[in-house]
């Protein structure tokens, strides 16, 4: 079969389109047929070995693993002699290693079904960037009907989901990103649209119970004073700030700063688990949620998809189509 592989960390240009073994499932996995993946930051930090503390558990000198990518959507070809949950022919989305290939074995931990009204393409836009919408503004942010919520970086993978996902809950959502993107966020859910062209949102007189950033583009001081006095921020992202902790620099900033204050401010990591892609394969079934797709790349151009997202401005997710 083919796969992208690399050896080496660096940049777009280390990754390599080759063939590969097949892989066999073991007792409690499936094999998946992969019919789409999706690209998510991590897969360039894992690639370019940066920040560089994650390569103590990526290896110091060279990948440890050979393989990328972690958003998956297929068909199941067999399944391992413990599996209780698939059978061959399922179509399933959810979570894997080395999601950039034509085959992966996966553990029935981490995958669902696919539901009927979404495609694979879309089904494989979900597992990291939803679930991270989803623990954001659920478990960090502790959203409520009726409340004030902004998102910035409306427009990005995680943002689509996050707007909706906030107005599924019931909030009233405020979406901040570009000229060119502001109908599809209001499309997909914004009560208001706040173009960072034309204004920056934290000297607005606007006060927000809740403000879930994926961005991280402005100062905590600045953040805080659009924040309700109660108000909680969850923080999920940020630019690159150095070469050893990267965007965990602003997640670290706000782990200290929240101690001396009465707002909340919380960074986050999303975690993968099978309870919460539940959740998000109802969304889809009940039309609730529709994720956005920006571009789709096939197997080969993995490079190109990733040189993509690295620049900063896709509309949504960017799809591998195998």
């Amino acid at each position: 079969m083919r796969a992208i592989t690399y050896i080496e960390y660096g940049p777009p240009d280390v990754l390599q389109f080759t063939e590969v073994a097949k892989p066999t499932p073991k007792d409690d996995e499936v094999l998946i047929k992969i019919r789409a993946a999706s690209v998510n930051p991590l897969d360039w930090h894992f690639m370019r070995g940066t920040p560089h503390l994650i390569r103590i558990h990526s290896g110091l000198r060279r990948p440890k693993a050979t393989r990328l990518g972690v958003d998956v959507a297929g068909q199941i070809e067999a399944v391992g002699k413990n599996v209780t949950q698939f059978q061959p022919g399922d179509e399933v989305f959810g979570a894997c290693k080395g999601a950039f290939a034509e085959y992966v074995c996966a553990s029935e931990r981490l995958l669902v079904l696919k539901p009927a009204n979404v495609t694979f393409e879309q089904a494989a836009a979900v597992p990291v960037a939803a679930l991270s919408a989803l623990q954001g503004l659920r478990d960090k942010g502790q959203i409520q009907p009726g409340q004030k919520v902004l998102i910035n970086g409306a427009s990005g993978g995680v943002g689509t989901f996050a707007v909706q996902i906030a107005k599924s809950f019931g909030a009233e959502v405020t979406g901040v990103c570009s000229t060119r993107n502001a109908d599809m966020v209001r499309s997909i859910g914004g009560s208001h649209v706040v173009d960072y062209t034309q204004e920056d949102f934290t000297k607005s007189g606007q006060r927000y119970d809740l403000i879930f950033d994926s961005v991280g583009n402005h100062s905590l001081s600045d953040i805080r004073r659009v924040l309700t006095r109660e108000g909680t921020l969850v923080l999920v992202g940020g630019p690159d700030k150095g070469r050893w902790l990267g965007p965990l620099t602003g997640l670290l900033n706000v782990l200290v700063l929240s101690r001396f204050v009465s707002q909340k401010l919380r960074p986050f990591l999303a975690h993968l688990n099978k309870a919460d892609l539940i959740v998000m394969q109802e969304f889809l079934e009940a039309g609730k949620v529709t994720p956005v797709i920006d571009r789709s790349y096939p197997l080969s151009d993995v490079p190109e998809a990733i040189r993509y997202l690295e620049e900063g401005h896709a509309r949504g997710k960017v799809v591998i189509t195998v």
